[in-house]
C-alpha cells in the first residue's frame, strides 16, 4: 500500500511551514507537553490515592455493619431487661423469708442453721435446663450425626 506522492509545491510549503514550527514555537509546544506530562502524573497520583481510599472506604463499611448487628443486638438485650428484672422481682417475692434468730436461744447456732434450711421452703424452678443428657448432646452436634434420640 503506497500512497501518491504529492506535488512539489505542496512539500515545500508543508517542510517550510514545519520549519518555522519548529525554531519558532519549539520552547512553547515543549512547554506545554511538559505540562501536560506533569498533569498526567498528577492524575495517576490522584487515581492511585483515589483507590486507596475507595479500599478504606470499602472496610470501614465493613467495619459498620458489624458494629450495626452488634448495636442491634445490644438493644434487644436492653429491651429485654425490664422483663428479666420482672421475673427476677417476682421470683424474689416468692422466697420466703428466713425467721429471726432470737426464737431459739437456747439451741446452738448449728442446729438452728439446719432447722431454717429445712423449714425454708425454695419456689418452684423458672427455668429448667437439663444437663444430664448435655455431654450426648454435645458429642452428636460434634459427630454430625443428629438422629434425633438423647
Amino acid at each position: 500500500m503506497s500512497y501518491k506522492p504529492l506535488p512539489s509545491h505542496l512539500r515545500q510549503a508543508s517542510t517550510s511551514g514545519s520549519l518555522a514550527a519548529s525554531s519558532g514555537q519549539s520552547p512553547i509546544l515543549l512547554a506545554r507537553i511538559n505540562e501536560k506530562k506533569a498533569e498526567l502524573e498528577n492524575l495517576k497520583q490522584l487515581r492511585d490515592l483515589s483507590a486507596g481510599l475507595a479500599g478504606q472506604m470499602e472496610m470501614l463499611e465493613e467495619k459498620l455493619a458489624t458494629l450495626s448487628d452488634g448495636t442491634e443486638a445490644v438493644a434487644t438485650v436492653l429491651g429485654n431487661w425490664h422483663n428479666v428484672l420482672r421475673a427476677i422481682s417476682m421470683a424474689s417475692m416468692k422466697i420466703p423469708k428466713p425467721k429471726g434468730t432470737d426464737e431459739g436461744e437456747g439451741e446452738g447456732e448449728e442446729d438452728q442453721r439446719k432447722k431454717s434450711e429445712s423449714e425454708l421452703s425454695l419456689p418452684q424452678t423458672l427455668v429448667r435446663i437439663p444437663t444430664e443428657h448435655a455431654p450426648i448432646l454435645a458429642q452428636q452436634a460434634s459427630s454430625g450425626g443428629g438422629n434425633g434420640e438423647p
